[in-house]
């Protein structure tokens, strides 16, 4: 695996370790999005 991948990977265990599980998927890619956006990473939301 790459270093971009294991970021990506990292950055969505962290926002499912605050969140938690049942939310919806957009309220996880948002944070995912912020969350990267942290590590200096671009990102763009799908919706």
């Amino acid at each position: 695996m790459d270093s971009l991948t294991e970021q990506i990977i990292a950055a969505a265990i962290e926002v499912h370790r605050i969140l938690g599980p049942g939310l919806l998927e957009s309220i996880y890619e948002e944070a995912l999005c912020y969350e990267l956006t942290q590590w200096r990473k671009k990102c763009r939301s799908g919706s």
